[in-house]
């Protein structure tokens, strides 16, 4: 087994589509919460980057340990999130930037063996770190149509 072309190519290049949506949107825009009880853009991006060292803890974690138990990741019961959150949009797109850049070397870093290993979430059982990616991928996704909806509410 080996990391697919479309994980790989998704690693280096899905995040960039945050400037992509947001280019033209102001800082007000970016912290207008449109949904009551939901997130802003701005609070969204600042979830994609504080997940990003989450995911790389629970890889490198996989990786030392074999098969650890992960609880769902909140944000809400992450006491590191609201400091994310006080963060200015572009230094967390930057975070994002840089973090992305030691996701991606830990990724391609890892043994065809390696990739074999798995780390239990409560909801979707073992996964594999390959899955564990697709995951991760699919869940910024998910964060990135969130974010290209809010942007664009009339």
């Amino acid at each position: 087994m080996k990391i697919s072309n479309s994980i790989t190519c998704r690693l280096k290049l899905q995040h960039e589509t945050i400037c992509e949506i947001i280019f033209d949107l102001d800082e007000q825009q970016l912290l207008k919460e449109i949904r009551p009880d939901k997130w802003s853009i701005h609070e969204n991006i600042a979830h994609l980057a504080r997940y990003q060292l989450v995911f790389m803890e629970r890889i490198n974690k996989i990786l030392l340990t074999g098969n650890p138990s992960f609880g769902r990741y909140k944000a809400e019961d992450d006491p590191e999130f609201e400091g994310w959150r006080t963060r200015p949009t572009n230094d967390l797109i930057k975070q994002i930037n840089a973090d992305r850049e030691d996701i991606l070397r830990l990724i391609e870093g890892i043994s065809e063996t390696e990739l074999n290993k798995t780390g239990t979430h409560p909801v979707y059982g073992n996964l594999n770190i390959m899955k564990w990616t697709e995951f991760f991928l699919l869940h910024e996704a998910h964060h990135l149509l969130t974010i290209f909806q809010l942007a664009n509410y009339k």
